[in-house]
């Protein structure tokens, strides 16, 4: 543990203090001072300099470097993700004799390595002191480093020492022996430079090699953790990583990652992750996309998640308008959901760089925020001016937002697709939820959500009935089916089911008591008759068998869907488009009774509201309107509260909030 007093007049203190401020949760000292404090969510970029990309370092120009650090500054950046590309910092030989008997280690003179220094675990002296200089040119423009130490893989190639080429780079002991060499000299080296916020793994590590099994993904996270750890115990390990699974058999876990790390990393880019690129980019959905997986990393892992990187890939995607909108939408979106930050990918385009991997990877041109005659992009504006509006909060940190509820997700299904989806519809329905797994310790919530259930065994016996228990005691569970089996359940929800068959079809669902006389068809894999008993039928199919019901038990209440609305809208392109059924408003049906502690609700699904508080008498309350076009919409104002004021945007006029298209409005409610 870190003794603060006795550390506090020393370089180590004051970056660790300058990452909490950062990154961590707030404590109860710092909330109550909130409103007096700065603002201090971290607004950021990838960073290759201007003139080479991943060249600089061979190239090395820090004249330009300097320009770039400039000019990144005074646009609002506040910290550079960099990168000591592998090879060129640790450009080891191997040298062989006879019949391919491995000889000595070298660098490209072919001389044993030296005894002693950074040589001596393969390390450039050349390449140290040029980023020695990037570091001293850092501070210089007060930005700070977030610096990712195996980077290995970038932009569609891969780096690796020669010695090593061939191996796998994530198992092979000869290859992890290495790495550890290079993270112990790299961060013994510059641990004492101001600038350096956090140590991050590397960039999505996870691509260098295939890994069998999440064992082989443990061990080599645990030999990077522990180098880094054994150097530097002041600054938090970042993971870098993307891509991570909730799954207990997935290569590369959530929990894992967060056992080994401080913060977790999403890069969450609708090209390449899966069921997010149906939508525009500036769109409800596509937008979400960052919240709803840093998010899931977050209440998962238990650790504090960032945005690491996030853009749009290139002019196909859409126009500079467009990207300007989805930042802009993003950057609220992400400071409301308590995402430690978001960093664009990223700093200047590389239009015309004809090497590798450049002159093949045909998304990695232009995806910068400024073009490469350092001519701003609309987008560098808005990261400017939510950089400036930040600064001028008059709090220091946002407290957590409220949430009504807990979605769990589950084995069998498609964790990311349902835990995306849901995120969405929540949103729409107007409330908030944490995400856990089943199987960890279930968190106090008064709504509960299992969505789209699948498999003979989505979690253990003793796990639902916890569960049960927690609605016995006054708790309200939302179940939606996709072909599951349940212990228990004619008793608890106190219906039968006479029939289970394979459903020939679509299932027809229809509702007059959900608003809008609800009606759409929808996959069903299974087609449940249902004898409701004494349970209150919300809606049936046109056949009259009930497909969405309410049951009592204990002092709660047990939802039923019988059929995974979550798992069939993922794969639905423009399920949340304006003129869409009001698919949310089954969410918005169960939630009903605890939106009325909120201090502000409103009915348009498009916007998004978040509610935060900084005592029993102040709270901040930040309405995103996720469409492309404005929105007037009335909130309606828990009795003893009233707006006070707006720190962005316009205070609303008789309590109708107007909100442009892609942007926000932040209110400020006393009583």
């Amino acid at each position: 543990m870190i003794n603060i007093s006795a550390f506090k007049h020393s370089l180590q203190a004051v970056i660790f203090l300058s990452f909490i401020s950062f990154f961590s949760t707030p404590s109860v000292a710092q909330e109550n001072k909130l409103l007096t404090q700065q603002g201090t969510f971290a607004v950021g970029v990838n960073y290759w300099a201007s003139y080479a990309g991943t060249h600089m370092w061979r190239d090395w120009k820090p004249a330009i470097i300097e320009q770039d650090f400039k000019q990144l500054s005074e646009n609002g950046i506040k910290v550079l993700r960099v990168f000591p590309l592998w090879p060129d910092f640790q450009p080891i030989y191997q040298v062989y004799a006879g019949e391919g008997t491995k000889k000595y280690i070298a660098f490209k003179d072919e001389q044993p390595l030296p005894l002693s220094g950074p040589g001596s675990d393969g390390m450039s002296e050349t390449q140290m002191q040029h980023f020695d200089v990037l570091a001293d040119l850092a501070h210089k423009y007060n930005l700070k480093l977030v610096v990712g130490l195996i980077t290995g893989w970038m932009s569609g190639q891969l780096y690796v020492p020669p010695a090593l080429e061939g191996k796998n780079i994530l198992t092979d002991p000869e290859s992890l022996m290495w790495q550890q060499k290079f993270v112990t000299a790299f961060v013994k080296r510059f641990k004492n430079k101001p600038a350096v916020l956090a140590w991050d793994f590397g960039n999505e590590c996870n691509v260098m090699q295939k890994v069998d099994n999440y064992q082989q993904a443990y061990l080599w996270s645990s030999v990077i953790s522990g180098a880094i750890k054994s150097e530097d115990k002041t600054r938090p390990v970042v993971s870098g990583m993307h891509s991570l699974q909730a799954e207990n058999n997935a290569p590369w876990r959530i929990i894992d990652q967060a056992e080994l790390t401080d913060v977790l990393t999403t890069h969450p880019y609708s090209l390449w992750t899966k069921y997010t690129s149906q939508d525009g980019i500036n769109t409800m959905r596509t937008v979400l996309h960052a919240a709803a997986e840093t998010r899931l990393y977050a209440d998962i892992g238990g650790k504090p998640a960032l945005t690491e990187e996030t853009g749009v890939m290139g002019p196909m995607t859409g126009g500079e308008k467009e990207k300007a909108a989805f930042a802009r939408t993003a950057l609220f979106s992400n400071w409301a959901h308590d995402c430690k930050g978001t960093f664009w990918w990223c700093a200047y385009d590389q239009l015309s760089f004809n090497y590798p991997p450049y002159n093949y990877a045909s998304v990695e041109a232009e995806l910068g925020l400024i073009k490469e005659d350092r001519t701003p992009k609309p987008v560098m504006n808005e990261l400017k001016t939510f950089s400036n509006f930040i600064d001028k909060l008059p709090f220091k940190t946002l407290p957590e937002r409220k949430a009504e509820a807990v979605c769990i997700l589950t084995e069998g299904q498609d964790n990311w697709a349902i835990a995306y989806t849901s995120f969405v519809l929540a949103k729409q329905a107007g409330f908030d939820f944490q995400f856990q797994k089943a199987g960890q310790e279930i968190k106090d919530a008064p709504l509960y959500l299992l969505p789209s259930l699948k498999s003979i065994d989505p979690f253990y016996k003793d796990y639902w009935l916890k569960l049960l228990e927690k609605v016995k005691a006054g708790a309200t569970l939302y179940i939606s089916l996709d072909d599951a089996y349940l212990p228990t359940f004619t008793e608890p929800l106190g219906i039968n089911i006479s029939i289970n068959i394979q459903r020939r079809g679509n299932l027809s669902f229809v509702s007059k008591l959900l608003g809008d006389s609800l009606k759409f068809k929808t996959a069903s894999a299974r087609k449940l008759v249902i004898d409701p008993m004494q349970t209150t039928v919300l809606a049936k199919e046109e056949d009259g068998n009930p497909v969405f019901l309410k049951s009592a038990y204990g002092k709660g209440f047990i939802y039923l869907l019988t059929f995974p609305i979550e798992s069939n809208l993922t794969t639905l392109a423009g399920a949340f488009d304006s003129g869409q059924p009001a698919y949310a408003n089954i969410y918005k049906e169960m939630a009903k009774p605890f939106m009325k502690e909120r201090v502000i609700t409103q009915d348009n699904p498009f916007v998004g509201v978040t509610e935060h508080s900084f005592s029993d008498k102040e709270k901040l309350v930040i309405l995103i309107n996720y469409s492309t076009g404005d929105i007037s919409t009335s909130a309606i104002i828990k009795p003893g509260w009233k707006i006070s004021g707006a720190l962005y945007g316009n205070k609303p006029l008789n309590n109708t909030c107007t909100i442009k298209g892609n942007d926000a409005l932040v209110l400020q409610l006393t009583r």
